[in-house]
């Protein structure tokens, strides 16, 4: 493998490293929809690994509101447009409960003769009229500041120095949440910690939500 090959696979990993940790939900669709790729946040709204998202289309997903806004993106693609299209989005998210949101979808390309692609935000609004979110599952304050630290970054034995437990300490802790919100990877514990609104959005560092 020549050097130029091998920096391009290095910056390949690390993309998609900083994709999978990108807390809002967030696919790579082709122009018809088709999720290519989907980060751990979007795959935590079905209860999903985000494997099991690959080949889905967006739009079975998440049932637009309004189907003019969904032909506005189609001729803008056709047009070879760049810019942002909202969509008003309606589903029912994987703990049964029907949510609204708001879906951005944003034509990208290497170039303008290339094939575009999609690249699809989910900016999530809450339970829709007449729903109420479900409770939180019990987190204490231990809990919180691990999940916050792990979503900055931090290793375990980092977490532990920060929390003064042990590396064992900090190891229960995470196998016990990840079995309480069926977690595979830490990665998805911190999105479902996200979706569940345990970790406050938009902020860095990653802070955890006051206890009521």
């Amino acid at each position: 493998m020549d050097l130029t090959r091998a920096n391009g696979v290095v910056w390949r990993n690390r993309a998609l490293l900083l994709f999978d940790r990108i807390p809002m939900p967030v696919a790579v669709c082709d122009v018809y929809g088709a999720i290519v790729l989907a980060n751990p946040a979007m795959a935590t709204e079905w209860g999903e690994t985000p494997g099991r998202l690959r080949g889905r289309n967006v739009l079975d997903l998440f049932r637009p509101q309004e189907a003019t806004q969904v032909e506005r993106i189609a001729q803008a693609l056709r047009l070879r447009h760049r810019s942002r299209y909202p969509i008003s989005v309606r589903w029912e998210a994987a703990d049964g409960r029907r949510r609204h949101g708001e879906l951005t979808a944003e034509p990208v390309s290497d170039s303008a003769e290339a094939s575009t692609a999609l690249l699809v935000m989910l900016r999530v609004l809450g339970a829709c009229p007449g729903t109420t979110e479900p409770a939180a599952p019990p987190v204490g304050a231990t809990e919180a500041r691990i999940l916050a630290l792990l979503a900055g970054g931090a290793t375990t034995a980092q977490a532990a120095r920060e929390t003064g437990l042990t590396v064992d300490g900090v190891t229960y802790h995470l196998r016990r949440l990840s079995e309480r919100w069926g977690a595979a990877t830490r990665t998805e514990l911190v999105a479902r910690a996200y979706a569940l609104g345990v970790l406050t959005p938009g902020v860095w560092p990653p802070t955890a939500v006051p206890a009521p």
